[in-house]
């Protein structure tokens, strides 16, 4: 594993241990905000760095036999972060008052939490 690699791994587990405290957080609705709209600009800055560095997309799109890791890795990766658009616009709604929209931020929530560790240990089997 270069040093590169080491380090894009050190942050990815530092951007989940932040996404963990964001979570504990969610009654301080707008502490939890913070917290977790930086683990997901942080998040999003890994993917930028890792794209400019490795060149990961014309890399994957050029293999023409993906592993299936590679693809379960792909789609976990790519829908992590299609969910946090989501997230922050019913997290905003929820601010404003639309309680009702709670269980399904959770909902979308848990499932991005568990995609993110998820991208993260499958993130091994693609270096």
């Amino acid at each position: 594993m270069t040093v590169s690699a080491i380090i894009f791994q050190i942050q990815s587990i530092l951007i989940i241990a932040t996404m963990i405290y964001g979570i504990s957080q969610a009654k301080k609705r707008l502490l939890h905000k913070k917290i977790m709209s930086f683990a997901m600009a942080w998040d999003v800055l890994l993917i930028l760095q890792i794209e400019f560095t490795r060149h990961a997309v014309e890399k994957a799109i050029s293999l023409t036999d993906n592993s299936i890791i590679l693809n379960i890795h792909l789609f976990l990766a790519v829908t992590t972060v299609l969910f946090y658009p989501i997230l922050i616009i019913l997290g905003r709604k929820i601010i404003s008052g639309q309680k009702s929209l709670i269980p399904i931020h959770r909902l979308f929530g848990r499932t991005t939490i568990i995609f993110r560790i998820l991208t993260f240990i499958t993130s091994f089997y693609v270096i």
